[in-house]
């Protein structure tokens, strides 16, 4: 997910060309040309132009079943049926600024998480929210995966290089 979400000072040297998924096409809606999005941003409809262009939003509604959205560029239910499974992205730089102690999700994914000592434990692989908060998914190099909630005592410390981890929090 891309939205801010309060916690240490951010990374002030993240990635500002790489692009940053808000949404992902899953299937048509209809026979107009509309697509069912799965939405990782809070405001998704501040965003226009996706892809680098390639696609242009004209409309969005909520519907039952994830968002609804029509792009100029897609005319019919085929060239709908066509975009499932893509990515929508924006350059980072299209994103707001973060206030201070504020990350975005996509900075977080694939870091090295470490404990204090160095000592490698993984790869933060995903981010979720149950509604308490956010807590980082982190896969071991064997696999196995363990959550550690995104919080100061459990991750005291951050940088756009690694999450150190408390082992506290370490399945």
């Amino acid at each position: 997910m891309v939205r801010p979400r309060r916690m240490m000072a951010p990374p002030t040297n993240a990635d500002t060309k790489q692009p940053v998924t808000l949404a992902a096409v899953i299937g048509a809606h209809g026979i107009a040309g509309e697509v069912r999005l799965k939405v990782f941003a809070e405001d998704f409809a501040a965003h226009h132009s996706f892809n680098d262009g390639a696609l242009t939003l004209t409309s969005l509604r909520h519907g039952g079943n994830g968002a609804i959205a029509r792009f100029t560029q897609v005319e019919d239910r085929t060239a709908a049926e066509a975009l499932r499974g893509t990515t929508l992205t924006v350059p980072r730089s299209a994103l707001p600024p973060l206030a201070e102690g504020e990350y975005y999700h996509a900075d977080l994914l694939d870091l090295p998480a470490v404990t204090p000592d160095g000592d490698a434990l993984g790869t933060v692989v995903a981010i979720d929210n149950f509604g308490a908060g956010d807590v980082i998914e982190i896969e071991r190099p064997t696999g196995k995966r363990f959550m550690v909630p995104m919080r100061p005592e459990a991750v005291p410390e951050w940088s756009p290089e690694r999450l150190v981890i408390d082992p506290l929090f370490v399945e």
